[in-house]
């Protein structure tokens, strides 16, 4: 058994995934995180490098989301990169548990990365965001413990999940501020309009 890993997460992959649930706030939203494993067996430290938003209307159909996963692991597997995680926003504000439809989705993750965190977004913490000047991430971190279950890192581990740019949040909010949670397109508007670019290329161009 190898240390136990801290995820750091780069600000565009962070910023892309809380615009995709703002987008879609009635309803539950999701995506992948991308990246590689560094560090030592004593201490693996899970890189966080890019996101892909994935769905806010077929979240739990499985033909979408192996069409997605199959796309996605071609285009950045090229670049070195695989999925080391996953993202979720439930439906409801106040919903801060770890439904099964994200549990059976980090399982399958989990399958090929033993390391492999799932994030759940955190509503009150991007609600306080504008009161004050918080540089920890808007999001649970949740990883499996010896048993294979699930489990909260709580607030005694909460820095095992970083923000790799200390003014993350700051961005955020400017972007929040600016409506840019509109540009976002997802694999749902991309299987709608296979025009529409679920890498979001151009958004923070």
């Amino acid at each position: 058994m190898g240390g136990v890993s801290r995820y750091e997460i780069g600000q565009n992959a962070y910023i892309k995934l809380v615009l995709h649930a703002l987008k879609h706030k009635t309803s539950a939203a999701n995506g992948v995180l991308l990246g590689r494993l560094s560090g030592s067996d004593a201490s693996p430290v899970v890189e966080v490098t890019d996101s892909v938003p994935l769905f806010h209307s077929q979240i739990g159909v499985l033909a979408p989301l192996e069409i997605a996963l199959i796309m996605i692991e071609e285009h950045y597997g090229a670049q070195g990169l695989s999925i080391v995680g996953y993202f979720h926003a439930n439906e409801r504000f106040d919903d801060a548990e770890l439904g099964n439809i994200a549990k059976n989705i980090g399982d399958h993750i989990y399958k090929n990365l033993p390391q492999a965190a799932l994030l759940l977004l955190d509503n009150k913490k991007l609600e306080a965001l504008s009161k004050q000047k918080e540089m920890a991430p808007v999001m649970q971190l949740f990883t499996k413990d010896a048993s294979k279950s699930w489990k909260l890192v709580g607030s005694d581990g909460s820095s095992r999940l970083l923000l790799k740019e200390p003014s993350a949040n700051i961005v955020l909010m400017d972007y929040i501020s600016s409506g840019k949670w509109m540009d976002i397109i997802d694999f749902d508007d991309h299987l709608d309009d296979i025009s529409k670019d679920w890498l979001n290329s151009e958004l923070f161009k």
